[in-house]
């Protein structure tokens, strides 16, 4: 039996004229995540909903297994969104993000396509579990291995890989074993442009409830502009036994 708090808040921002965020909080289930419609496309609120509904009821047709297919939820949800683009925006589709994880046993088994991101928070150290697809990181790790990779700076926040593209996305899958103390926070880049990994870490901690350090993490990056919608979720883990 696994205790735990969670929390998951979301913010429109103050530029943004719709909140195209969605968040994956179903503490019954041990379902968490979000989804960020792209930015630029029609849709983007239909696709992150979407893209979420359709994992919900990924995940709870395979309820009775010890780990679901990951990869292939994602699939058929990313088939759904790309059949919705179809509707709504017929000759560019709609996109979104996915960041999401679920726990069975004493392990969190995350899926991530885009780049919403899922942080753990332990002993007060803030580690990535998520990379970014984005053109610029992707780049990044492309010259790591010695290939020469150009990007243009205008595109360099791009998407490589979303939910709705017509290619099944490549999925990364990441297992966490859970700890006592651990904080794991799944959040869009409406706050991770914002905040650095560092004042996550501090945030997370310093308050006892998850629902609290949302709130504080949310109104720091609406202070220092709100460009975008902010959206986060906060597990807490108390005890495992």
């Amino acid at each position: 039996m696994i205790k735990f708090r969670s929390a998951a808040l979301t913010d429109i921002g103050r530029v943004r004229s719709e909140n195209e965020d969605r968040y994956l909080h179903e503490p019954e289930k041990l379902y968490f995540g979000v989804a960020d419609g792209v930015g630029g496309l029609p849709g983007g609120a239909e696709a992150a909903q979407a893209t979420l509904e359709h994992i919900v009821a990924g995940l709870d047709a395979h309820r009775t297994e010890s780990v679901p297919d990951l990869i292939e939820v994602v699939h058929q949800a990313n088939e759904a969104v790309l059949q919705l683009g179809h509707t709504i925006n017929p000759e560019m589709g709609i996109g979104s993000t996915l960041t999401f994880g679920l726990i069975k046993g004493d392990h969190l088994h995350l899926a991530h396509v885009g780049d919403s991101r899922a942080y753990l928070v332990r002993n007060g150290e803030i580690r990535a579990l998520t990379n970014d697809h984005s053109v610029e990181n992707e780049a990044r790790m492309r010259r790591a291995r010695g290939e020469k990779i150009y990007f243009h700076e205008v595109n360099r926040n791009a998407l490589t890989r979303c939910m709705g593209q017509p290619t099944p996305p490549e999925v990364d899958l990441i297992s966490e074993a859970l700890r006592p103390g651990d904080h794991f926070l799944f959040c869009t880049d409406g706050i991770t442009r914002l905040v650095s990994e560092k004042e996550l870490a501090s945030i997370a901690v310093n308050f006892d409830q998850p629902e609290a350090a949302l709130r504080d993490i949310i109104a720091l990056a609406i202070r220092r502009g709100g460009p975008d919608n902010a959206t986060g979720v906060l597990v807490t883990i108390d005890a495992l036994e």
